[in-house]
């Protein structure tokens, strides 16, 4: 049988399609135990999914491999359609094949601490079938490192020129603009210079996907993908600063009223308007339903009292998107979505506006825009600040944005990702130890080819999901497992990059350590980890078959 990088050459696939349809019937086996598990009389029972967590958040991953995997396929396969795919690239999918299935076999790393193995699913006869189906794949991480240190790079999106275009004016943006100013920023716990704001809001940024009706470039999630990926390469805070307009946007675009969307959107895609998102609450966090700040309305106005936290970029945004409670409907069904003004404030005052307050959240990383708590009291808004002139529909309108949100997000940890591979292999290269660079050893080499890999992997599930949805087609499931596996590659990446550096990576003055601490809250915001996997898992057993 050829190996997979020759099959590859010949144009032909069905080696790794094989070894795919392996991993599928893998995930099809894992489906099946986890659903008798969980299920009773057939249907799902959510006090048995939380009950058998583990296995359940184990199929979730298992999946998110799979899916992982055939993205990757699809990434390589558009390559050879093109040409023959270089070393690095036949490498790189190899590799991700050969370690993926090992892990999935093996012991899968959900966290840290929690390996989801076969026996926790009753799965030793598959893994040991998938293992014997994918036999003859080889591993090898450390000429992938050779390759990067002599300049070689794999393609990130063929077949679409004015996208990799695109994603080159940013790189070019990133490295003149943000990359050598971002630990300054970062150390002194600044906000990003204004300038810097205004020059992302001239190359469009804030308006990427707004229709051009209104201003925005009309471009789809892919080409948000792209430029968040190359922003957060330089700076999370500014990549970041791309996803509140985008979910402002998304909001105003999906659910506002022709006047909503006649006013706002032209101001946001120019940035004229920074916009922040104002949802979690100080007992909330992740359970949405529980929310307590409310909006009366009262004389043409609302009145909003209550308290907010975990808002990013509150002070100097002039909108917030604000998820609130306008009736006594339980749960879901009484919050309502608000668009409130506000004026920009600055560190002296940061909410200079009657009936707010609040202060700063300090934080160890994602600085740039600043956390902080709200608190309303009597907060009055006007009568059309509602958005879509209809209450109750908060929840759902916010959930409309949730695969945007989430694929952003993903796009994000893969620029964080990559920054802290592009520093590891810098610091590998650069730093002489026993005379040898450091990357002469093979575990640090390992490391970094490894790095590469999971980078591409993590990148072109991201990819995968937001063609799925400029497409048209649902992709909550897809935007979820890309965020899922996206936070823990950046994470992986960021602390493998630290221990490269050894103790200078505990250093301040080390930009690695700044990214470690950004590469830790990606599993954290937009759906942390573990709600993540429960979304996917309930997702994928109650879809049917």
């Amino acid at each position: 049988m050829a190996t997979a990088p020759d099959a590859l050459r010949a144009s032909n696939s069905a080696t790794f399609r094989t070894i795919l349809a392996a991993v599928d019937a893998y995930a099809a086996r894992a489906r099946a135990r986890v659903e008798g598990l969980v299920s009773n009389d057939g249907d799902l029972d959510a006090a048995l999914l939380n009950c058998h967590q583990h296995g359940a958040h184990g199929f979730a991953w298992i999946a998110t491999y799979a899916a992982a995997l055939r993205a990757m396929l699809g990434w390589a396969e558009a390559l050879a359609a093109e040409r023959e795919l270089a070393e690095i690239e036949q490498l790189i999918l190899e590799n991700g094949f050969a370690e993926y299935i090992g892990q999935l076999a093996g012991g899968l790393p959900m966290s840290q601490a929690e390996i989801v193995r076969p026996a926790d699913i009753g799965l030793e006869v598959e893994a040991a079938e998938l293992l014997a189906a994918a036999r003859g794949l080889r591993a090898d991480p450390g000429r992938i490192a050779a390759l990067l240190a002599g300049g070689a790079e794999a393609d990130r999106a063929p077949g679409d020129d004015m996208l990799v275009m695109m994603a080159d004016q940013f790189r070019r943006f990133v490295d003149d603009r943000v990359a050598p100013h971002a630990h300054g920023w970062h150390l002194a716990n600044e906000y990003i210079p204004i300038d810097v704001v205004r020059d992302m809001a001239e190359l469009g940024v804030f308006g990427l996907t707004v229709p051009e009706e209104y201003g925005g470039s009309g471009l789809g999630k892919l080409a948000m993908c792209l430029v968040s990926e190359e922003l957060s390469r330089g700076y999370i805070g500014v990549g970041s600063l791309g996803t509140r307009s985008e979910i402002a946007a998304e909001l105003i675009r999906l659910g506002g009223t022709e006047a909503q969307q006649a006013h706002y959107l032209p101001k946001i895609a120019s940035g004229e308007i920074l916009p922040t998102a104002v949802f979690t609450e100080p007992d909330s966090g992740s359970d949405l339903a529980s929310l307590r700040t409310r909006a009366e309305l009262r004389d043409g106005q609302w009145i909003v009292n209550g308290n907010k936290t975990w808002i990013t970029h509150a002070a100097r945004s002039d909108l917030m998107t604000s998820l609130v409670r306008t009736n006594a409907a339980p749960g879901y069904r009484g919050l309502s979505m608000l668009l409130a003004d506000k004026p920009r404030g600055d560190d002296a005052d940061p909410f200079p506006a009657p009936g707010m307050s609040g202060g700063e959240i300090e934080v160890l990383g994602y600085r740039g825009m600043k956390e902080y708590d709200i608190a309303f009291s009597d907060f009055a808004l006007p009568e059309g600040a509602l958005l879509g002139g209809v209450e109750g529909r908060g929840f759902k309108q916010l959930m409309e944005t949730f695969e945007s949100a989430r694929i952003q997000t993903a796009a994000r940890a893969v620029g964080v990702a990559q920054n802290a591979l592009e520093l590891g292999l810098g610091y590998a290269q650069q730093r002489i130890q026993f005379a040898e660079p450091l990357i002469a050893f093979p575990r640090v080499a390992n490391k970094l080819g490894w790095m590469a890999t999971e980078t591409m992997i993590a990148r072109q599930l991201s990819y995968a999901a937001a063609r799925a949805k400029d497409e048209g087609r649902r992709c909550d499931i897809e935007a979820g497992m890309a965020k899922l596996l996206a936070a823990r590659v950046a994470w992986s990446n960021a602390d493998n990059a630290l221990q490269i550096h050894g103790g200078n990576g505990f250093a301040l003055e080390y930009p690695i350590s700044r990214v470690l601490c950004d590469a830790r809250i990606l599993s954290i915001f937009e759906g942390a980890a573990e709600i993540q996997a429960q979304v996917i898992a309930r997702g994928l057993l109650g879809r049917g078959n």
